[in-house]
């Protein structure tokens, strides 16, 4: 059975600045920090989208226009409550607003998802090890409700070096049974464990985690792991 680390630390990346379009995020982040073999780079949805320039002016009547970008980054409406609309992404994400994020860009744009979030994960990975020679693993995380319970969570959007899902079925617990359905998903823990030292105020779009297993790092994929297959969801 695959136990957890002793020690983990967690550290924010400071001086990362204002994003914009076409900037190189592996090569800022490279520069802020110190990394280390087996660090995991937990970077933040919304300077994502801005390297990778995902904004669209929004303009006119601003409801209006809130509910038709909504509803293009959307393939099914599942909900609607006044202006906050359920909806599933392309990606195959459940969420409010289909992803759309009107708050932390500038007056008159609004940020959309990454297209390919782990593919957005893998570049920066691939960035960051051309820039210092570590081999690291990247998180691109973002902030979702939850069903049934109060309060919002950052969870992993993409991930690229860092299992998404620990499956521990078949191991034994610490009586000696079998788990039977057992399966952790690292890559969202790693991801609301950053956000207690990113915040949502603060302007730190990045942080650090270290000390994980080595047995976790892996290529990792949110969309091939974490994704629910509509077969096996019992709510939509």
């Amino acid at each position: 059975m695959t136990r957890p680390s002793a020690t983990l630390s967690i550290g924010p990346v400071l001086g990362i600045g204002e994003i914009e379009p076409g900037d190189d995020l592996a090569g800022i982040i490279a520069r802020q920090s110190q990394l280390a073999d087996g660090d995991v780079v937990v970077v933040t949805q919304k300077i994502v989208s801005k390297a990778e320039g995902r904004l669209v002016p929004v303009g006119g009547d601003v409801a209006e226009q809130r509910r038709r970008i909504i509803e293009e980054e959307s393939v099914r409406i599942l909900r609607r409550r006044d202006e906050l609309v359920i909806s599933e992404t392309s990606h195959g994400f459940v969420c409010a607003n289909a992803g759309v994020d009107f708050s932390n860009v500038r007056s008159g744009w609004a940020a959309l998802l990454p297209v390919d979030p782990d593919r957005s994960a893998r570049r920066i990975r691939d960035g960051l090890r051309a820039a210092t020679g570590r081999d690291v693993a990247v998180i691109v995380s973002d902030t979702f409700g939850r069903p049934w319970r109060r309060g919002v969570v950052d969870v992993a959007i993409g991930c690229a070096g860092i299992a998404a899902v620990l499956d521990l079925r078949g191991s034994l617990d610490a009586n000696g049974r079998a788990l039977q359905a057992t399966e952790i998903c690292l890559a969202d823990e790693i991801a609301a464990a950053a956000e207690l030292v990113m915040g949502k105020a603060s302007g730190v779009p990045v942080a650090v985690v270290r000390g994980l297993d080595s047995t976790w790092f892996r290529r990792g994929s949110v969309a091939a792991e974490i994704i629910r297959p509509p077969g096996e969801d019992l709510f939509r």
